[in-house]
């Protein structure tokens, strides 16, 4: 940045800036946490038996330093290339009808307030409710610093255990929701649509609410011919806006797919195995009857509160994931 024609190529430059930023973000916190202890070890030393006042504000010190790095190291399991971005989650049903929506519209639920606990904006992108109740998918752009690093960890199958409150007979039925995440990447990101590749069809939306619902073609779905990826919008209020929504989340998926294929490529040459998303594999299981728990399958993290994680209690299940991910 020091050089005299840093300023000359802006596109460059403003790269550079960004990840100066990004580098400050993360160096900046341990900097003024290693500060902050040298400053308590020195008064440390100054301590004296009789000074309780001294010895008081020293113990309230060591206690916020210690919170403090208790977050840093947290924050260091968010260190992949785009956790710090924003996310796009779909929720999709899968086996077991009606319920199964209605499993849908509760994890569409929990995944709004925890997205809301921790200040981040919840915009529904695509909505198809279902034929009785309940909803069918749904695709959310969760915005908000760390939204992907935080979310990526709920990927996967989630099964729903419960007495039925759509069957007479009270009977308990299983129910399952597959649940995909990925990051909303930058224009950077290196992924190239072509006209050709694309086939774009508009309809009529077929959420509730708002004047052009139903009256106009204003709802947008992209499909890339190519790899078969589809991405829709109907939350916006013309058409361009919804195209230009639909083709960034298909940019995402995309990237996503890519990275999906490298991954496996890799993990065929060092033979590391990789669980598959499929029904019947999930990765968390929610038991309302005749019992209450909620367990993570691959990290064993469980609690009885399940009313707390259906109202978007997830931390200790996102940390659980991303202290197994990092071998901590």
């Amino acid at each position: 940045m020091s050089d005299p024609g840093f300023w000359n190529n802006t596109d460059t430059s403003s790269g550079i800036v960004k990840q100066l930023k990004s580098k400050k973000s993360c160096v900046e916190p341990w900097q003024t946490a290693v500060d902050r202890y040298q400053e308590l070890f020195d008064l440390a030393a100054l301590l004296k038996e009789s000074d309780k006042e001294l010895a008081e504000d020293l113990s309230r010190g060591i206690e916020a330093l210690s919170q403090e790095l208790e977050k840093l190291e947290f924050s260091a399991l968010l260190s992949g290339k785009f956790d710090i971005n924003s996310a796009i989650l779909s929720i999709n049903a899968g086996a077991g009808g009606t319920e199964s929506c209605d499993w849908v519209g509760m994890l569409l639920r929990m995944y709004s307030r925890f997205a809301q606990n921790r200040g981040y904006e919840v915009k529904t992108i695509d909505i198809l409710p279902g034929e009785e109740a309940g909803i069918k998918n749904v695709t959310l752009l969760v915005e908000g610093d760390y939204a992907y690093g935080y979310l990526k960890a709920e990927r996967g199958v989630h099964r729903l255990v419960r007495i039925s409150p759509f069957d007479s007979n009270k009977r308990r039925h299983t129910s399952f929701a597959s649940v995909d995440v990925i990051p909303e990447v930058e224009e950077a990101v290196d992924v190239k649509l072509e006209d050709k590749d694309l086939r774009i069809d508009v309809y009529r939306s077929k959420g509730a609410g708002g004047q052009s619902v139903n009256t106009t073609d204003s709802a947008v779905r992209i499909t890339h011919i190519p790899t078969g990826l589809v991405a829709q919008c109907q939350n916006e209020r013309s058409q361009h806006q919804n195209k230009q929504t639909a083709l960034k989340i298909l940019k995402a998926r995309i990237w996503s797919l890519e990275r999906e294929k490298k991954e496996r490529e890799l993990n065929r040459q060092y033979g590391a195995e990789k669980k598959k998303i499929e029904w019947g594999s999930q990765i968390r299981s929610y038991v309302l009857y005749p019992y209450k728990m909620v367990k993570d399958h691959r990290t064993e993290h469980e609690t009885g509160d399940t009313d707390k994680v259906l109202d978007g209690g997830l931390d200790g299940f996102i940390e659980a994931y991303l202290k197994k991910q990092a071998g901590a």
